[in-house]
């Protein structure tokens, strides 16, 4: 009787061993496919974010374009006669602002530029001041920067970056926003508040971009 009831045993074990290895397959098969899917969405490269959000308040008229623009390749120079260009700060957020020492609106917005410019102090964001003021005015422009810490401004008295925008510069100040690849992903003609959340939100989504 042992025998018998053993022999049983043996031939159930033998029809469970094919079901327990075909369901271990499949549990296995259901861990790769999971994990192959958090693997491609930890690798996928991300598109450029959706800027349009922060068009709104002081912010309605900026000009958020459709495909990023690419960085103009003009040179600028340090307060010291350095060259440099927008692509010496790649891998940045860069808030870029165009202004003169006698151009009233600049001049007044540029307290909001030190506070934007001091919120990200230790991250990768410079905001770019870059005067067109002639060297007749450079104690006025040291007396502004002085003014308004941490900002260095550099300088294109020949106004010759504010005609290579694509499209061009229409007045001062102008303010560009370009990302970590170093194209353009947003602009505002005229002054405003940039320590406003809005544009906090816009460098925010700019550094989290891949």
């Amino acid at each position: 009787m042992n025998e018998v009831q053993s022999g049983q045993n043996g031939e159930e074990a033998k029809k469970r061993n094919p079901m327990r290895m075909a369901l271990a397959g499949v549990i296995l098969l259901g861990v790769a496919a999971v994990l192959y899917v958090i693997a491609s969405a930890s690798f996928k490269p991300s598109g450029p974010a959706d800027l349009t959000e922060f068009k709104k308040g002081a912010f309605e008229k900026l000009d958020v374009p459709a495909t990023p623009r690419p960085a103009p390749t003009t040179v600028f120079t340090s307060m010291d006669g350095k060259p440099t260009t927008l692509a010496d700060f790649k891998g940045r957020v860069v808030v870029m602002n165009l202004w003169a020492t006698w151009c009233a609106p600049c001049k007044a917005e540029m307290p909001t530029l030190a506070k934007l410019q001091a919120a990200y102090a230790t991250q990768p964001v410079t905001v770019l001041p870059i005067s067109v003021d002639r060297d007749s005015d450079l104690n006025l422009v040291r007396e502004e920067m002085a003014a308004n810490p941490p900002l260095v401004t550099y300088r294109d008295p020949s106004y010759k970056l504010s005609f290579d925008l694509q499209p061009r510069a229409q007045g001062y100040p102008t303010t560009i926003i370009y990302d970590r690849q170093g194209r353009e992903r947003a602009r505002l003609a005229g002054p405003a508040d940039w320590s406003a959340p809005e544009v906090r939100g816009i460098v925010e989504k700019l550094l989290a971009e891949k």
